[in-house]
């Protein structure tokens, strides 16, 4: 590990980025140009004194994980994730059908997503990012254990996923999640980790077992989903599913339709989770 090439590069790729470049407000002027440490070390979920040791060539050698958190963090392209690994000490990820590194301009379309819950997910059902708006409404997936970063493990395997959801809308979304990881892993048939995650699944899950054995397939589309969110109640909303163009990263935006009561409690949602990221 090269902690002074990797602070150095750090401090610089901070420093390049302006707020509104990561879906943050300006706010009072600031006195050097680029993201302050702070506002890194929330985009990647972790501690800003961790970020800080970092910056400051005294930190530990970060996991695989954060070096993937700062990345997306930090807008890195795939040959600047590849160098933070590097100097990090490890070996960048290769040859994988999907990548942990979320598509720049996927992010570039999710920083301004502002009003809106938002999230990038990957076909196989792993949280890559999300904005203010999506942690107001999921909960931060970056808080949760790794393994619960994937929605459909954690659906299946923890019950207070369910909770979120209204009782009669359950059977319905297990339903659509089972047959979209079908539809994945026929795609890639000699991806092992989808392989695992289907194996793991059916080893906790006697649902997802029973599920899987119907062999419903269907890729996940536009659809309407209900939410019972602790705060502001039921809200309705239209989900879109945006695929880039290997189709294995999704943008994945809830809307509400204006004048309906869902609208006017997105836009509490909003409220709440600025007070909440302004706060944290």
């Amino acid at each position: 590990m090269d902690r002074t090439e990797l602070a150095d590069f750090l401090r610089r790729c901070r420093t390049r980025l302006a707020p509104a470049d990561v879906g943050l407000s300006q706010g009072a002027r600031r006195r050097t140009p680029g993201l302050r440490r702070e506002e890194v070390a929330q985009l990647a979920g972790m501690s800003t004194d961790h970020y800080t040791r970092l910056e400051q060539a005294r930190g530990s050698r970060p996991s695989r994980q954060m070096l993937a958190a700062v990345a997306r963090a930090l807008r890195l392209t795939g040959d600047e994730r590849d160098h933070l690994f590097h100097l990090a000490g490890e070996e960048p990820p290769r040859n994988r059908p999907t990548t942990e590194h979320v598509r720049p301009g996927l992010l570039l379309v999710l920083d301004r997503l502002t009003d809106t819950p938002a999230q990038v997910v990957s076909d196989g059902g792993d949280i890559l990012a999300q904005n203010a708006m999506a942690k107001a409404l999921h909960g931060d997936a970056s808080t949760r254990p790794e393994a619960d970063h994937n929605v459909t493990w954690r659906y299946f395997t923890d019950p207070s996923a369910r909770e979120l959801f209204p009782a009669e809308d359950h059977e319905h979304a297990a339903r659509v999640a089972v047959a979209d990881l079908r539809a994945t892993l026929a795609r890639r048939p000699d991806d092992a980790r989808l392989a695992r995650l289907v194996r793991r699944l059916r080893a906790r899950s006697e649902e997802f077992s029973a599920l899987w054995d119907a062999h419903h397939v269907a890729v996940r589309r536009a659809d309407v989903k209900r939410f019972l969110h602790p705060v502001v109640g039921l809200l309705e909303l239209d989900c879109e599913v945006l695929l880039n163009p290997e189709h294995d990263q999704r943008l994945i935006v809830y809307t509400a339709r204006p004048g309906s009561k869902s609208y006017e409690r997105l836009e509490l949602l909003r409220v709440v989770g600025l007070q909440n990221l302004t706060h944290g």
